[in-house]
């Protein structure tokens, strides 16, 4: 008769025991179900980091690669710098269509897609300006020994000729005429200008939406860190953007048509055309191989902390209603309305009326300016100064100039990140920066080469200064000659001086050793020679001084403190706008940002410099019908200040605003510590204290950016 509470009780123990162990266990799978979704949601946070490094690697090997074809591109189709200037600024007026309107709504959707589409594009975009090369015909430049590549024959004309109707001096109109049937009324450059404006369109997601995807799910403080990790990865893509332009214009433009055993001109000739349509095919399919993994990445990470702090931060008390309207979007109808393009217009002019975020951004536009204006012509600049190939300036720069900016990139974010730096102690960092290149900047005009000694340019046909640069072509020595004077083939006599052509030098034979040729009976050389039997002529210009590889190398070390001294504010520069405005309008001010560095800095700055270069010129070359086309010489002198004078001019006026930044910094610091963390507009002066309204702000992210991206 007891056994049956006794059964009872020890079934009840059971129970309680399974009971107690079943929550245990449900315990542990909470546990280890918040642990999994940690792991995830950090996974996909590198997943996308990883991702956006090497999304980011992409378009920078494109953008930079074709500013180091840009002279290429310039002499294949007979362009001035600046009418090139503008086909590399076509990618700035892609990227100037969309980048705001992608930044403000692109927030509220899948912003990993995004990002992908706009890699697919980008690698569209890439193919489609190397198309027009498959499009023309074979590459032709004018030469006194002139190869046809057409049939590969080789065709020896005598370059001084008393005879009115020669055909060596009458074949460079021919050739003027035939290439005039061939070309004329081609629009085929336009293929340029529409690729390289769709990249632009493609690229527009990615840095805004990017950053913002990264500073949304990051943990406090530790966004600079990963800014930084981001952009010193980046600084890859010049790198690999400057020696991929430095073997492609190493390689002839016709590889794999033409037998390049007829070819004679050398990559240091200035008519020498590279191989420029392959790195466009290149950067192309790998812009298109990074978009793939955006497309398995979430919209959201961290959601059970954003389910969390959401319902006590969006539920309001009914008699707070009109209050809370006037501070927030959670009135359904207003937020119907930030969705329009009237929120969007209120929220632009908010971080307009932001005047820190103003004064950086005028402070940003004159710093961006010199820069995209100075790296556009950089190559061009290196090729012309230190006498090198275009294939060894592109070289110098990826192998040695960009990774200073990479190593200095990193550096300045670790430093961020280590010092904890509040707001004010990354405008330090970030203006030291700035004021460090531009000491070193105006010490490289003391680094140069001198200029070319070309007969009938830069001095007279016996040697002399003539003071200003002339253009006379014919002198006693060849007035016997029937000369082409339009015809840029230089040769380098024995006499030190440049020729602008073997006829012009008054060379009245040739032979040839191998790949050279040697113009001999020179009476230009000869009359300058005091030495009997010194009448020859090789061809190729003269190269400049004996010391000029030594100061080339002054020039290397000073250029790379300069990169290394601009590059440790790089983390520091994005970071600061993300502090001028709320944390909700964070990726408008991003985009806008963009907006105007391209707009203005991207689209103008390679046009005015082009426009200025071109000023400079001393021997055009005459392109299909005679109009003009590439510049063949420029005066050397006239050109560095010209290059240095603007990229030195735009930068001055920078630490005017730099000043009036700090100050207003300062000022907005003292209010916000006075106010205490309530006042959103103050600039904490510990990160500390940074992070309380920052805090408070990102407790309604959700509903922000789901409705609108106008200020709390």
């Amino acid at each position: 008769m007891n056994s049956r509470p006794e059964n009872t009780a020890v079934q009840t123990n059971t129970l309680d025991s399974r009971n107690s162990s079943s929550q245990y266990s449900a315990t542990q799978a909470d546990m280890k179900s918040s642990v999994k979704k940690k792991t995830k949601c950090h996974s996909d946070l590198k997943m996308f980091m990883v991702a956006l490094s090497f999304c980011f690697i992409c378009k920078a090997l494109a953008g930079i690669y074709m500013k180091s074809t840009i002279t290429q591109i310039e002499r294949r189709f007979g362009t001035t710098t600046s009418e090139a200037g503008l086909i590399d600024g076509s990618f700035e007026i892609g990227n100037l269509l969309v980048v705001t309107l992608v930044s403000h709504f692109g927030a509220k959707s899948h912003i990993p897609r995004l990002i992908g589409f706009g890699c697919f594009i980008m690698g569209i975009g890439s193919i489609i300006t190397a198309l027009p090369h498959f499009f023309m015909g074979y590459y032709r430049y004018n030469s006194v020994f002139n190869a046809n590549p057409l049939d590969n024959s080789t065709v020896f004309y005598p370059p001084c000729s008393t005879e009115l109707n020669s055909a060596g001096n009458n074949r460079s109109s021919i050739l003027l005429e035939s290439g005039c049937k061939n070309e004329s009324g081609s629009l085929i450059w336009i293929y340029l200008l529409m690729g390289n404006m769709l990249r632009g369109i493609g690229e527009s997601p990615v840095t805004p939406l990017g950053i913002t995807y990264i500073d949304n799910f990051a943990k406090e403080g530790h966004s600079t860190f990963y800014l930084g990790i981001l952009h010193s990865l980046a600084m890859v893509g010049p790198i690999l953007g400057y020696l991929l332009g430095s073997l492609c214009a190493r390689l002839y433009v016709d590889i794999g048509f033409v037998d390049l055993s007829t070819i004679t001109i050398k990559p240091t000739d200035s008519r020498w055309v590279g191989a420029w349509w392959l790195g466009f095919l290149i950067a192309g399919t790998l812009s298109i191989v990074s978009g793939i993994p955006f497309f398995f990445i979430p919209k959201h990470l961290k959601k059970e902390r954003r389910q969390n702090t959401s319902p006590s931060s969006l539920v309001v008390p009914s008699t707070n209603d009109n209050t809370d309207q006037n501070l927030n979007f959670k009135n359904s109808e207003q937020a119907k309305k930030s969705k329009d393009l009237a929120g969007f217009f209120y929220s632009l002019k908010c971080i307009l009326c932001s005047h820190l975020y103003l004064i950086y951004l005028i402070s940003s536009l004159l710093t961006t300016s010199s820069f995209i204006g100075s790296i556009t012509y950089y190559p061009k600049y290196l090729e012309q100064e230190f006498d090198i190939s275009m294939s060894k300036s592109n070289f110098i720069i990826g192998i040695i100039s960009m990774p200073s900016v990479a190593i200095s990139v990193f550096i300045g974010g670790f430093i961020s990140k280590k010092l904890k730096l509040n707001t004010i102690g990354l405008a330090k960092l970030f203006f030291i920066s700035r004021i460090s290149s531009f000491i070193f900047l105006i010490s490289l005009s003391l680094v140069n080469c001198g200029s070319h000694t070309v007969a009938g340019l830069t001095v007279t046909y016996n040697g002399k200064d003539p003071g200003t640069p002339q253009n006379i072509s014919f002198s006693f020595c060849n007035s016997d000659c029937n000369c082409d004077a339009s015809l840029w083939d230089p040769v380098c006599g024995d006499d030190g001086l440049t020729y602008m052509s073997p006829c012009l030098a008054g060379c009245k034979s040739s032979v040839e050793h191998g790949k050279e040729l040697v113009y001999h009976n020179c009476s230009c050389v000869e009359a300058n020679s005091f030495q009997t039997g010194k009448a020859s002529a090789h061809l190729g210009k003269c190269s400049k001084t004996d010391d000029c590889p030594r100061k080339l190398i002054y020039y290397i070390i000073v250029a790379s403190l300069i990169s290394f001294t601009i590059g440790m504010g790089g983390a520091s520069s994005i970071t600061l706008i993300l502090k001028f405005v709320d944390p909700e309008l964070k990726s408008l001010a991003i985009g806008f940002y963009t907006l105007t560095m391209r707009g203005i800095g991207g689209i103008l700055s390679p046009i005015y410099f082009g426009a200025a270069i071109d000023v400079t010129c001393l021997k055009w070359a005459i392109s299909s019908c005679g109009v003009r086309g590439a510049c063949r010489i420029y005066d050397s002198v006239s050109f560095r200040n010209t290059y240095l004078g603007l990229t030195i001019g735009l930068r001055a006026p920078e630490f005017i605003f730099y000043i009036c930044l700090f100050i207003a910094m300062k000022k907005k610091s003292y209010q916000g510590n006075n106010t205490g963390p309530s006042n959103n507009e103050g600039i904490d002066v510990d990160e500390s204290n940074l992070e309380e309204p920052l805090t408070n702000n990102k407790q309604l992210t959700a509903s922000a950016h789901m409705d609108s991206e106008s200020p709390i």
